[in-house]
């Protein structure tokens, strides 16, 4: 009876609609797994460059030398340094435009960095729909399987003269394998995707908040040269 029952000859003895159930939410969470190792990582490196790119921008260091190696390391820094860069190549086109005008100068710089902010969220939460999917069509998938898996079993009963729970249990027990194995592939993606959702929204907090505080930066610069190239003119 435990050899009859095992998962492996539940599995095999299954119809053909409930194999290929089975087949199918295996895949599904195979591809899970994959996309949460992958997005546990990407969000991490994502922390660590926003983390330095931070620390750096705070350490003293003039914005043009910081533009100029954010340049230089093109393609190898994190979501903040290029919303940076944006922000201050955007400010530097207008002012070599001759625009003075501080809201001008502001406005742009701060729908550059707008834009470049909405690319790197659309990037960061690449996947995060896919697991969304998992988690909630998953179950019904399975669920699919176990019905089918049960009509099948009772249209074989039909043919028998005399059913007892030795003869109804191999075909039950098959059909509910199909639910095991989608709520396995479902679980998994509901718990990282909330776990990854706060993160992003973390970072994503975290980002505008940098936006808000190089706007300021760049708004009192901005006026401290106006006022400096005004005071010759007052004397």
């Amino acid at each position: 009876m435990n050899q009859d029952l095992s998962i492996l000859h539940l599995v095999l003895n299954a119809s053909f609609v409930v194999q290929a159930v089975m087949l199918l939410l295996m895949a599904v969470s195979i591809t899970s797994w994959a996309a949460i190792f992958r997005k546990f990582f990407a969000l991490k490196r994502v922390k660590a460059l926003n983390e330095d790119f931070e620390r750096e921008f705070w350490s003293g260091s003039s914005l043009n030398e910081l533009f100029a190696q954010c340049v230089k390391n093109a393609g190898e820094g994190g979501p903040m340094e290029r919303i940076f860069a944006s922000g201050m190549r955007e400010f530097q086109k207008l002012r070599e435009r001759r625009i003075t005008d501080v809201g001008t100068l502001m406005d742009g710089a701060r729908r550059a960095m707008r834009a470049s902010f909405q690319r790197e969220m659309d990037a960061i939460e690449t996947n995060l729909s896919f697991l969304a999917s998992v988690g909630s069509v998953s179950p019904y998938i399975g669920l699919f399987g176990t019905v089918w898996g049960i009509m099948h079993a009772f249209v074989g009963l039909a043919a028998l003269t005399q059913v007892t729970l030795a003869t109804v249990a191999p075909g039950i027990a098959e059909a509910l394998v199909a639910t095991a194995i989608g709520l396995f592939a479902a679980i998994p993606a509901v718990v990282a995707y909330n776990r990854f959702a706060r993160d992003i929204d973390r970072i994503a907090t975290h980002q505008e908040t940098f936006i808000e505080e190089f706007s300021n930066i760049l708004q009192r610069n901005v006026g401290a040269q106006q006022q400096q190239q005004q005071a010759p003119a007052g004397r």
